[in-house]
């Protein structure tokens, strides 16, 4: 996708069109930061070194510091820069998960992270974030004039793009693989394509993802695991010895087969599902209230609890009514963004704010799918919150886009002069009037 020329415009006349801060959002985020910061610091005692209890709280506070820059810089631009730089960032976005199968390092079973200035980053929360961000820019051209639909040619390219994201994904792991997927779909039917063409689309995807799912369970290696790989596949309730020689897939399909035993519940505690068990444990220690900030009592046993499950000890300090009521935030930022889609003039400020939004919240979903005993394991951070700074600046990036369409995009309520003034300001290519729109 190649950069295009943003319009010139009258810059008197910019200075007329409203500015509004959206106090929903900032506050969900603060929210979501507060908690972050006290929860982390209880749930990364088995990251402690030398006694420096601080050192993990403090590390991840500087990415929260960074993305609170970042997001507030972003929100004061208007989104149509951010329209511009888009295909900038999924060539960046690319260009690390390509440079990660060369040079990266393995976490949790597969290629996932890349080192830069010392920094392990993962590129599959940038691609997450591409992804929603590529569906906007082509939706928003795409648009079929006089009907609620998109072109044929933009449900190619939605396709080609969406296929294109997730095979990068597909390598590491089934969950990231899953999540730009429902982002994709859910964006189609935000952008205003047809339900004939999302069927075909829903058809297609169905066809291949079975076809890549069956071909990576029979792909066989003759790779040898190595004693990391066997402790996190032992961690991961997988047994090395069923596993080595043989493609990703039949770890998913294993996973799977074990979630949706019907026995389950009779199994006891042993090596094989320490992590899930653990994490029943600590939910139900927690109790409606919890047992109190920093008296976990499963933190230092729980693998991965100040990432993978870290929703696990936040019930069982603060209590299944404050896990009710972070879930409730996640939502909101889901339920806010669609109210502002329904108001926006233009296309192209609702798909950017209803794909950052899908990003952020369909990850949370899966984290406390996944932690709650609803999906099978895997791992998937819970935005903000878990430890992992790249993926806090991933969100706050997501964040800042969603404060810039509702900072500057013009909404039904305003002037005509003001929705004129907002499409003059967009490529002539990106104005389209928003499907998702409620005349008010």
């Amino acid at each position: 996708m190649s950069s295009p020329a943003v319009a010139e415009i009258d810059e008197s006349a910019v200075k007329t069109n409203k500015v509004r801060t959206d106090h929903h959002l900032w506050g969900t985020y603060i929210i979501l930061v507060i908690i972050a910061i006290i929860e982390l610091f209880s749930a990364s005692i088995q990251e402690v070194n030398d006694g420096d209890i601080f050192r993990p709280i403090v590390r991840h506070g500087g990415f929260i510091l960074g993305g609170l820059v970042c997001m507030f810089l972003i929100q004061k631009l208007h989104y149509r820069y951010v329209y511009a730089l888009i295909p900038l960032y999924v060539v960046f976005s690319v260009g690390l998960m390509i440079a990660v199968r060369f040079v990266g390092s393995e976490i949790n079973g597969a290629v996932r992270a890349i080192r830069i200035a010392g920094i392990p980053v993962l590129p599959a929360e940038f691609m997450k974030l591409a992804a929603a961000l590529g569906m906007a820019w082509i939706l928003s051209r795409n648009q079929m004039k006089g009907a609620r639909d998109v072109t044929t040619r933009g449900l190619v390219y939605c396709l080609l793009f969406l296929f294109f994201c997730a095979g990068l994904l597909f390598s590491q792991g089934l969950s990231n693989t899953i999540v730009v997927m429902a982002i994709g779909f859910s964006m189609m039917l935000v952008g205003g394509m047809g339900w004939k063409k999302f069927g075909i689309a829903l058809a297609i995807t169905i066809v291949l993802g079975g076809g890549a799912i069956g071909a990576k369970t029979v792909l066989s290696s003759e790779k040898k695991l190595t004693p990391e790989q066997e402790m996190v596949y032992t961690l991961n309730k997988e047994r090395p010895e069923e596993i080595g020689g043989h493609g990703r897939g039949s770890t998913w399909m294993a996973r799977v087969k074990r979630h949706f035993r019907s026995d389950k519940h009779l199994d006891k505690f042993d090596i094989d599902n320490q992590q899930e068990q653990l994490s029943y444990i600590a939910q139900a220690h927690g109790g409606l209230t919890g047992v109190g900030i920093g008296r976990s009592r499963e933190n230092a046993r729980l693998p991965l609890a100040f990432s993978d499950y870290i929703y696990a000890i936040i019930i069982e300090e603060m209590g299944l009514f404050v896990g009710l009521g972070i879930l409730i935030c996640y939502l909101w930022i889901l339920g806010r963004s669609a109210k502002l889609t329904m108001r926006f003039k233009q296309t192209l400020p609702g798909v950017l704010v209803m794909g950052c939004a899908f990003t952020i919240v369909f990850q949370a979903l899966f984290h406390m799918a996944i932690v709650s005993g609803v999906f099978p394991v895997s791992g998937q951070p819970l935005p903000l919150i878990s430890k992992g700074g790249i993926s806090v600046l991933a969100t706050s990036l997501a964040f800042g886009v969603m404060l810039s369409c509702a900072r500057h995009a013009a909404r039904t309520t305003d002037t005509g002069a003001d929705q004129r003034i907002d499409a003059e300001m967009l490529p002539e290519n990106a104005r389209s009037e928003n499907p998702a729109m409620v005349e008010e």
